[in-house]
């Protein structure tokens, strides 16, 4: 209310003769400015000075790129900031915000009256509470994890089991009539004798369309109660004060807070939330937040986590929750592990926020929000997953038996097209405990699409896994490279073939390191162990261990050179 009249205002202000409006920062601050504007901005006009000293004094690349001062001066000029950070005990960037955040709030004391001041308002209580250096994180623990239980284990389930069973399979009964409604297959098998339809053509469209495309679409009603959850608490303003809690921990292991608005976008899709990367000024932090991003789990790796968790865990509750905190403490690891690196060595950005005051979300933005992301989620499943399912149960229906090439809908998968890649290259993942074809055949086909991991044990039979095989499957499929859309928009943010490839084969290789350590390990205290396999995985953790715990002799020179 009322800011096109004050920006009507301030128009007017600014056409008149009268002086524009200033204000000065405290002592330090200014003392800083002043030395900036002599060693740096002296023979620029006048009106000029004063901003280029504030924007070096926040260490602004755009402005210190624009200026290319000599090395000498940025020196002299950085000792002047240094002290200023250190009297006022925080960073350059953050001590402006804060110095423009107290004039405003002088302004606002001559604008307005504000009732019961000496009283704290409830946003104020809530976030001494949610935001406490001890509670912020167990508090956040406990909020995920029930987002995760309802969607995943309870409400979310329960409307699933009914689709699944009901719409996508034999059909259900109507309460109080009685009356049998039979599902979408049984229509279709139906319907496709009815008109004396060829029996290749109704095996494609009953296993093939109806049977891959109904196993991911079978998980939207999971899908739409998890989107409901996380726009609540996005839109409630908790998901803003998570941010902050988070820059607490990921500053400790050279992250910033930044790092964390793209991975909550990217818990809907991760293109998105790879794209929301580029707000990040540091290139280095920049280009970490894109590798990392994804290992959070999007909305498409939903319904692989469903899928092993009811079929393997028998609907287990712990599964989901796990599933999204590994993805967190992937992208910690990560980011202690890679800052000790030349090429992503150097200080955080700043993360500055304002907090919103807590409020009740409108229900028009829930559903603006819940609707986008799963409109996109059923566009995906009527275009790329279908397509992709046909391909798949063609690959199936094809191959050779005994040097012929034949078609057979029930032909044995060592035999058919799909069976052939899938044996060639299941080698791979032995020793993550499911190289099975179909396993391989739904990994890689995850590179395509991640929902299209359900989709192929929807055309294929779900072969038979082992739960600790299960779980290393479901991690692999959660930390590995993404879909194509998704390395699509980690090409165009990195710009360069070069970091692409780092970051895809990164994502590969860290997601093999995990499961084979978490399959490895796990056959060994069942009593299965295999002694290559177990020794290959203590290497791994050796190693990850030397990396996390190495001295970061990158930030060490950067200390002796200031």
């Amino acid at each position: 209310t009322g800011i096109e009249e004050a920006a009507e205002a301030a128009i007017a202000a600014a056409g008149t003769k009268a002086p524009a409006p200033s204000h000065n920062f405290s002592g330090a601050v200014e003392h800083a400015i002043a030395h900036i504007e002599e060693a740096a901005v002296h023979g620029m006009p006048e009106e000029q000075q004063r901003w280029y000293a504030i924007k070096i004094f926040e260490r602004d690349r755009m402005v210190l790129d624009q200026l290319a001062m000599p090395k000498e001066k940025v020196a002299h000029i950085e000792h002047d900031i240094v002290m200023a950070e250190a009297e006022l005990d925080d960073e350059s960037e953050s001590i402006i915000a804060n110095e423009r955040y107290n004039y405003i709030a002088t302004l606002l004391t001559g604008c307005y009256k504000r009732k019961n001041t000496s009283r704290m308002t409830v946003s104020d209580k809530i976030d001494k509470v949610v935001t406490n250096r001890i509670l912020a994180l167990p508090i956040f623990v406990v909020i995920m994890f029930l987002v995760y239980y309802i969607s995943v284990s309870t409400v979310g389930t329960w409307v699933t089991d009914f689709t699944n069973d009901g719409l996508f399979g034999e059909g259900w009964t109507l309460p109080f009539t009685q009356t049998f409604v039979p599902g979408i297959p049984v229509l279709a098998e139906q319907g496709l004798t009815a008109i004396g339809c060829a029996d290749w053509l109704q095996a494609l469209v009953l296993d093939g369309i109806v049977g891959g495309v109904g196993a991911v679409l079978g998980f939207v009603p999971q899908m739409v109660v998890l989107f409901i959850l996380l726009a609540f608490l996005e839109a409630c303003g908790y998901m803003a004060r998570i941010a902050f809690v988070l820059d607490r921990i990921f500053r400790r292991f050279g992250l910033s807070g930044k790092s964390f608005i793209p991975m909550l976008i990217g818990t809907g899709c991760g293109v998105p939330g790879i794209m929301a990367s580029r707000t990040i000024e540091n290139e280095k932090d920049r280009r970490m937040t894109v590798i990392t991003t994804t290992f959070i789990p999007c909305g498409a790796k939903l319904p692989v986590i469903a899928m092993i968790a009811g079929s393997l865990f028998g609907g287990a509750w712990w599964v989901a929750p796990v599933a999204y905190f590994i993805g967190i403490a992937a992208v910690i690891l990560s980011g202690i592990m890679l800052k000790k690196t030349k090429m992503f060595s150097g200080e955080a950005s700043p993360f500055v926020m304002e907090l919103p005051a807590y409020h009740w979300p409108t229900p028009s933005n829930i559903w603006h929000s819940v609707w986008e992301r799963t409109w996109s989620f059923v566009k995906k499943a009527g275009t790329v997953i279908l397509l992709s399912a046909v391909i798949i149960w063609a690959g199936s229906s094809f191959g050779f038996v005994d040097g012929k090439f034949l078609f057979n809908p029930e032909m044995d998968m060592a035999n058919s097209l799909l069976g052939i890649v899938g044996n060639a290259l299941k080698w791979l993942f032995i020793p993550l405990g499911f190289g099975s074809i179909e396993a391989t055949v739904a990994t890689f086909m995850g590179l395509v699409a991640k929902e299209e991991v359900v989709a192929v044990f929807g055309v294929l039979d779900f072969v038979g896994m082992t739960k600790l095989a299960g779980f290393s499957f479901l991690i692999f499929n959660l930390l590995c490279a993404p879909c194509f859309a998704a390395m699509g928009a980690i090409r165009r943010e990195m710009n360069s073939a070069k970091w692409t490839a780092f970051a895809i084969g990164y994502q590969c290789v860290f997601a093999y390191a995990v499961s084979l350590i978490i399959y490895q390990l796990g056959s060994a205290f069942t009593g299965e162990v295999n002694v290559v396999g177990l020794i290959a995985a203590v290497a791994v953790i050796l190693f990850g261990l030397y990396m996390l715990v190495r001295p970061n002799k990158y930030a060490q020179k950067a200390k002796k050179s200031k």
